[in-house]
């Protein structure tokens, strides 16, 4: 348990860190969204031009449940929700998950991590060759998704080896 300790430490900090910039990254999108879409001559910070856009990518309809949740219900139906509200509802479970140690939590935290990656890769080849955009905040959000992805990778091998030495 004291070799663990310490990975635990290091792995509370790099989680608590992700998932505080990952949170603070999606409540920005949301809010870049919701005035953009309130005030259509809103200019966001992360506009920095023409195809350096974020707010332009958080309009487009792949900013709203991946642009496939409309094929399914309303495109105004409440399950079509902003990527950036999933976001928030991710960091979160990330967090709190994280405060477990228990194999089912890991199994979970691994889980959701693959699938943000494998939104984070749809999402990031939509941005590069269908919107031809740069988006600061999104690839932010890609690379925190890749990050905490291994830092659940790394916390689950850790619990599997916990419970071996202890079972």
């Amino acid at each position: 348990l004291q070799h663990h300790s310490g990975l635990f430490k290091w792995e509370r900090k790099v989680r608590i860190f992700l998932c505080l910039f990952g949170f603070v990254l999606s409540i920005y999108a949301l809010h870049v969204e919701l005035s953009r879409e309130r005030n259509p001559d809103y200019r966001a910070l992360c506009d920095l031009g023409e195809s350096v856009s974020c707010s332009k990518v958080f309009t487009s309809r792949w900013g709203r449940g991946f642009g496939l949740v409309q094929f399914f219900v309303a495109k105004d139906s409440p399950l079509n929700q902003p990527n950036s509200v999933l976001g928030i509802i991710f960091y979160t479970l990330q967090m709190a998950l994280g405060l477990s140690v228990s194999k089912k939590a890991a199994m979970l935290l691994v889980f959701s991590s693959w699938v943000s990656v494998a939104g984070s890769l749809y999402l990031a080849s939509i941005l590069a060759f269908v919107l031809g955009d740069f988006c600061m905040v999104c690839v932010s959000t890609y690379i925190i998704n890749f990050a905490l992805l291994f830092t659940n990778l790394k916390r689950r091998s850790a619990i599997e080896e916990m419970k071996e030495k202890a079972g």
